[in-house]
């Protein structure tokens, strides 16, 4: 019999993942979208619809599957993640032998730059990060109570060329500016690909309660990636800018990953999961 597996948020990265599989397990999605319907079931997926902010529709997910990978952002709002305790609710009734969650490296909030790994407190600075931080510890209690190996991924940007919204390109082309290299930030990345594999590999060989950070080699600051990218696209490089005037031109959104710089170690990706990149650096993936 087939390996079964459910994919919760089956956008980009869950599409990649189905890729990655190419057939070999039994693939159920979740979305909130009839419309998306088709596009999944000709991506290999059988679709499901159902909502997690409406946990009547998710009663069928019990048992359904041998593997999870809950790849769903929480909501916009507040500090905890009520999707993620629906979600564990209905999975309660009969829970998976694994769960891989995709959470993000804003849990460990500003680092000063510094190089940490996954031992590093956790310390969100936004309620973005902190509703992550509340998944990750409704995941880890579920884990423990249930049986269940859960890995949480804790993942930087993502970019590829064929990634709506996630290659620099964009922001190159409406002249955003970054951090002059004074006032600059430490960020990290993982090519759309690589991350695929890296869920593939945790749902099979992730330790139980396990937290991973899932990022390539590079230590790039914020501005000398956009630099990078600029050259490599044959775009001029983006205007540097103070701290100061950042505040007075940019969104909030924005300024708050301005705030925070950290490089990240990979070990575990490399050591447990055992993933060789394919895109060790920016420069390979753009």
């Amino acid at each position: 019999m087939k390996t079964r597996l459910l994919i919760i948020g089956c956008g980009d990265v869950g599409l990649r993942v189905l890729k990655a599989l190419a057939g070999r397990w039994r693939v159920f999605a979740l979305t909130s979208s009839p419309a998306r319907a088709d596009a999944l079931r000709a991506a290999g997926a059988v679709p499901l619809v159902g909502n997690l902010d409406e946990p009547a529709t998710l009663a069928r997910l019990a048992g359904l599957a041998d593997l999870v990978l809950h790849l769903a952002p929480p909501a916009r709002d507040g500090d905890t993640d009520q999707r993620t305790r629906n979600l564990l609710a209905a999975l309660a009734r009969r829970p998976p032998q694994a769960l891989v969650y995709g959470s993000t490296t804003g849990v460990y909030g500003d680092c000063g730059g510094a190089f940490i790994d996954e031992t590093r407190a956790l310390n969100p600075a936004t309620d973005r990060a902190r509703r992550r931080v509340d998944a990750e510890a409704q995941l880890r209690t579920f884990g423990l109570r249930h049986g269940v190996r859960v890995s949480l991924l804790r993942i930087p940007g993502i970019y590829a060329r064929d990634r709506e919204g996630g290659h620099p390109r964009e922001r190159l082309a409406r002249c955003t500016p970054v951090l002059r290299r004074e006032d600059d930030v430490f960020t990290n990345h993982i090519h759309a690909d690589d991350l695929a594999r890296a869920c593939v590999l945790a749902l099979l060989r992730g330790l139980s309660q396990r937290a991973v950070n899932v990022c390539d080699d590079s230590q790039l600051l914020m501005g000398d990636y956009f630099d990078l990218a600029a050259d490599l696209a044959g775009l001029p490089r983006p205007e540097r800018i103070t701290r100061a005037e950042a505040a007075e031109r940019m969104g909030a959104m924005q300024l708050s990953f301005w705030s925070e710089s950290r490089r990240l170690r990979n070990m575990r990706l490399k050591r447990e999961l055992r993933l060789a990149l394919r895109y060790p650096t920016p420069r390979e993936g753009l």
